[in-house]
């Protein structure tokens, strides 16, 4: 069965030897790149095009046409290799602005035997000259294909510089300098092909959720997201099957262009024994299902670091399958208008046993395209879900809930770890199943925990690259919290964050200090002071603001000469080189003219010398400063004491709904953490 994919969309392979076939409308140029987890390229070198059609494990055609096979054996790609594009531009003396001047490219994804795997049709281009069609990756061991659609007005040029390549403009010229002399013909058709194995040729069985139609608004899907690494993941639903070992023939498809022989597809550093002259067992059944996932399976160079990267995975996995889903409804609901239209156009044909019939048929035509597109994305949960259930209790302390029982047996860390959890997202459509929110540290922005009631009005502003801001209408001014509660647990979320920051660094290599002018947070603070995490009193009042302020600036003044001129060793011995953390409440009560300035300064170049700033505040509480603070609010990440949906993820920019991470209500296991870490203090100054 073929599975027809929309934008956004992926399927798994159960093979790594496949071909991909495209048919448009007029000739195109087909080509493949190979990228890295974040899919960009190692240069010129890691593109196949007509000029330079083979790679190892890839071949391409070498001229224009309006029908390729391309063959792609993932088993022969080197282990750096995790992302292969399929690219599909047009020729450049072809007189048409772009791809929507024509009928709309599709590219199906077959087996070796013409069977089809995955079909996607590329609707809705205007005027992109070329095009990203599909791209196979890596996934948790396996391999998948996800239908990409991102178009590029600009041409070649543009997709190569948007995939990384610097001399993207001398390759452009040289793909069609080759396209220009036709140096070759493409990889031939298999002979005595029927209509099931022609490219493009429709298929009455669909295993996926939508129709090849149009992408909804809510499908948008970036040019070039970012893969499984430290600050980034690789999409794809949570577990795929793997592809079956199987056996390398001595003559695959293809002569391989003019006279060079048949591709060798076998990895150049792998042994591999004689082709068997058995054929091949039968691949495994699709009703066996995934195989269970296994925490920590993604790249890294440890434990922690594969977490990091795989819980990453499951959230842009998420995105992209609520995407999906969101698109193919969309597309159901225009349908079903179009079709109401059409039947009621005709006035003799309003009324009477035809008119009901198609109004009916519509409808049907509808709920039948929405249950494929729930029951997709259902399958893509249940896989979610069950990696979600291994991966969260394997979390070290850092990423944890604060009920995970990896706290009850907490040790001080000899090492900070590589990200914080800063608390859960979810999406309306998935209410049970929670993505940890995780921030890289040392953090490069610091934090501000809303404690206002207001949405406030804000410049528009894309998703960031990590945890971007959208402001939706905070749900604050939904619930029926005073001001005063709010402003509580506010500070109760920042004296969580505090905790956990301090719990996971070294003994004596984390401070907290804070500033609370009018003495307001005395309860919520309790866990810090009574634990003897605090190493100086909260400052109060104006005097103790301008103290702090005026002793961390010139830390950080300190700091950056020392680093600037390299002479750390010549820091005076009261400067503190421990990482910093400044928690502001209140404000900007308590704050003159002067204090303004040195807190924006710290926000600003703190982070990079380990003074890092979270303020609980209400703006509406600053605006008699007016625009000026406009660029310090901007600079801090925005996070909520309640659940509100105001983060907008990377890839395709859906709001999601942050909850913060509180402890569980009667729990103490807060304080027991800060007591095992103040004993390790302790000892370590005896």
């Amino acid at each position: 069965m073929t599975a027809e994919l929309v934008r956004g969309q992926n399927h798994p392979l159960d093979r790594t030897r496949v071909e991909i076939r495209v048919v448009a409308g007029r000739p195109v140029v087909a080509g493949v790149t190979l990228g890295d987890e974040q899919g960009r390229l190692s240069g010129a070198d890691a593109v196949a095009h007509p000029g330079a059609p083979r790679l190892t494990g890839i071949e391409v055609p070498r001229q224009a046409a309006v029908e390729h096979r391309l063959a792609v054996d993932l088993d022969a790609l080197s282990e750096d290799v995790h992302r292969v594009s399929v690219l599909l531009a047009l020729p450049g003396s072809g007189g048409m602005s772009g791809f929507g001047a024509t009928a709309a490219p599709s590219v199906t994804v077959t087996g070796l035997d013409g069977s089809g795997i995955a079909g996607y049709t590329l609707t809705g281009l205007g005027a992109e000259s070329a095009v990203v069609a599909v791209e196979l990756y890596r996934r948790q061991g396996a391999w998948k294909v996800r239908a990409v659609g991102q178009g590029y007005a600009d041409g070649l040029i543009a997709m190569l510089r948007d995939q990384g390549l610097p001399q993207a403009a001398e390759l452009a010229a040289e793909i069609e300098a080759a396209v220009s002399l036709g140096h070759a013909r493409a990889v031939p058709a298999p002979a005595a092909a029927s209509r099931a194995e022609q490219p493009g040729a429709p298929s009455g069985d669909v295993e996926h959720s939508a129709p090849a139609a149009a992408p909804g608004p809510d499908s948008t899907v970036p040019s070039a997201s970012p893969g499984r690494t430290q600050s980034s993941v690789q999409a794809g639903p949570a577990a795929a099957t793997p592809p079956p070992a199987a056996p390398v023939p001595s003559t695959p498809p293809g002569d391989g262009g003019q006279g060079g022989g048949p591709i060798d597809y076998r990895h150049p550093k792998r042994r591999t024994a004689p082709a068997p002259s058995t054929a091949p067992g039968p691949a495994p059944s699709a009703a066996e299902g995934p195989p269970p996932p296994v925490a920590g399976d993604a790249a890294g160079w440890s434990m922690e670091e594969r977490l990091y990267n795989q819980v990453w995975g499951m959230f842009e996995d998420l995105a992209r399958s609520v995407s999906a889903y969101r698109s193919a409804s969309g597309f159901a609901e225009s349908r079903l208008e179009q079709e109401l239209d059409k039947a009621l156009a005709d006035p003799r044909n309003r009324l009477g046993t035809a008119a009901d019939t198609a109004r009916a048929t519509a409808r049907d035509r509808h709920a039948s395209l929405v249950a494929q597109a729930r029951a997709a994305l259902d399958r893509d949960l249940a896989q979610l879900t069950a990696e979600s259930d291994v991966v969260e209790p394997a979390l070290p302390p850092a990423f944890a809930r604060w009920d995970s029982p990896v706290w009850q047996g907490y040790h001080v860390p000899l090492e900070p770890p590589m990200a914080l959890r800063l608390g859960d997202l979810h999406l309306p459509e998935v209410l049970d199943l929670r993505i940890p929110m995780l921030v890289r540290l040392p953090l490069e922005r610091g934090l501000w925990i809303d404690s206002g009631r207001g949405a406030y009005a804000r410049d528009s502003e894309e998703p960031e690259r990590e945890y971007g801001r959208r402001e939706l209408g905070s749900a604050l001014t939904d619930g029926l919290l005073d001001e005063a509660e709010l402003r509580r647990r506010a500070m109760e979320t920042a004296v969580a964050v505090a905790a956990r920051l301090l719990a996971i660094h070294p003994a004596g290599e984390f401070v907290v200090q804070v500033i609370d002018p009018g003495g307001g947070a005395a309860s919520a603070l309790a866990p810090l002071r009574e634990s003897g995490a605090l190493r100086e009193a909260p400052a109060a009042g104006a005097k103790g603001v301008v103290t702090v302020l005026e002793a961390l600036t010139r830390r950080v003044d300190l700091v950056q000469m020392a680093v600037r001129n390299r002479v750390a060793d010549a820091l005076p011995p009261d400067v503190d080189t421990a990482e910093h953390l400044l928690l502001v409440h209140d404000f900007p009560h308590g704050f003159d003219d002067r204090a303004l300035t040195q807190l924006r300064y710290l926000a600003d170049e703190g982070p990079a010398v380990g003074v890092h700033l979270m303020m609980v505040a209400d703006r509406s509480q600053a605006q008699e400063y007016g625009p000026i603070l406009d660029p310090l609010w901007r600079s801090l990440l925005r996070i909520t004491p309640v659940p509100d949906a105001h983060l907008a993820d990377p890839w395709v920019g859906h709001a999601w709904t942050y909850e913060p991470p509180l402890p569980p209500k009667g729990s103490q296991v807060v304080r027991q953490v800060l007591g095992r870490l103040a004993e390790a203090r302790r000892g370590d100054r005896r």
